[in-house]
């Protein structure tokens, strides 16, 4: 059994390699180059390319195509760039625009990995004839009792499967992720081993298709007109202010509420001020709802469109560790799915600024037991 868990030699063993142009996939690609593979790399053009070239960090574009080419020829693999434009454009960047219309705040990288890494481009590889498509993602593919199991990154500052909760269980008995028993600092000591051109590249940041993080200008870009003006009220009821369109606020949010000297208010008359946070974005009535910290609280959280990898579930529901954010610690908790999709998380601890958009990941110790996207919380 080769390393991949191919019982065969590794040169009898056709791995198609994700090249983004960043350091994670260039070590990637290298490493299987290295142990003997037949590596094939594929970097996909996924944003305008005449926008983005010689922009850095932008994932699947301009310099980054350039550099996952120099990759390939250094260490001597072909290497092929797919146009994917227009199916990035319509997956992606349009589900985006239309997310944040609604008042939610979207994951586009979830959507990326889910609508065009790893369906169409999983596509591809088997259209090369490979056995296995690998990335250099830092999750780790473990082989379970009844299958490939997805666990947590061995390094945790740089675990990533909070993003990879989408990915179903028939696309990960194809893929593979080399790098998520290592750390950040190992990937970066084999690309100086391995002479790689982007070894001192820095990790990407940016969202591809998000010129310095203005998201209103992409919305207003691919929904022109359709952003409007409203107010923005207390929870009490009271009009604070106006805003110029929904898609600048999330939940939780507390600065840039374009309140002024409104940004806090007492919560009884003569009392202490409280900063105000956005506790409610009411796209359909264009309202802002802000109030005090303690009106984010929330113990139950609704999900949909449910990807699940954990197998049966008991009536009584599932005890998990749940994710509402990438950035936070899992939370304890019990899950309840249902036969359409869809499932209710009941938190232990009251959670504050659980936003509908993001992504609800569910975990048993390391392993991701699936997750879905939130669309409400009481």
């Amino acid at each position: 059994m080769n390393s991949l868990g191919f019982d065969k030699a590794p040169a009898d063993t056709r791995v198609v390699v994700a090249m983004s142009g960043g350091v994670d996939s260039s070590v990637t690609a290298a490493l299987l180059k290295e142990e003997g593979y037949d590596v094939v790399g594929v970097t996909l053009q996924l944003y305008d390319h005449g926008m983005a070239v010689g922009r850095k960090g932008a994932c699947c574009a301009g310099q980054d195509i350039y550099d996952a080419s120099r990759v390939a020829e250094t260490i001597g693999i072909p290497h092929y760039v797919l146009d994917y434009e227009s199916r990035f454009s319509d997956a992606v960047m349009q589900d985006f625009a239309d997310s944040y219309l609604r008042g939610e705040t979207p994951i586009p990288c979830v959507r990326c990995n889910q609508r065009v890494k790893f369906r169409d481009l999983l596509d591809q590889a088997r259209d090369l004839g490979a056995e296995a498509l690998a990335t250099g993602h830092y999750v780790r593919r473990v082989q379970g009792a009844d299958g490939a199991e997805l666990h947590r990154a061995a390094d945790p500052a740089k675990d990533q499967s909070y993003f990879l909760f989408a990915t179903t269980q028939a696309q990960l008995d194809f893929l593979r992720f080399p790098l998520g028993g290592m750390p950040k600092t190992e990937t970066r000591a084999l690309a100086d081993r391995y002479n790689l051109p982007v070894a001192d590249k820095p990790d990407s940041q940016d969202i591809c298709f998000v010129p310095n993080g203005s998201y209103a200008a992409v919305v207003n870009r691919l929904r022109p007109g359709a952003v409007t003006p409203g107010d923005i009220v207390h929870v009490d009821g009271r009009v604070l202010g106006r805003h110029d369109g929904v898609i600048n606020y999330t939940v939780g949010q507390r600065k840039g509420l374009g309140l002024g000297g409104n940004a806090t208010l007492a919560v009884e008359p003569g009392g202490d001020t409280d900063p105000l946070y956005v506790v409610r974005v009411d796209a359909a009535s264009a309202q802002v709802v802000v109030g005090p910290r303690a009106a984010l609280a929330r113990t139950r959280v609704t999900v949909r469109e449910v990807n699940w990898l954990g197998g049966a579930t008991p009536a009584d529901g599932v005890p998990v560790t749940v994710k509402l954010r990438s950035a936070q610690p899992a939370l304890a908790a019990r899950l309840f799915l249902d036969s359409q999709g869809a499932a209710t998380v009941d938190l232990n601890q009251p959670q504050f600024g659980v936003a509908p958009g993001q992504a609800a990941v569910f975990y048993q110790g390391d392993r991701v037991l699936g997750g879905g996207w939130i669309v409400g919380a009481a």
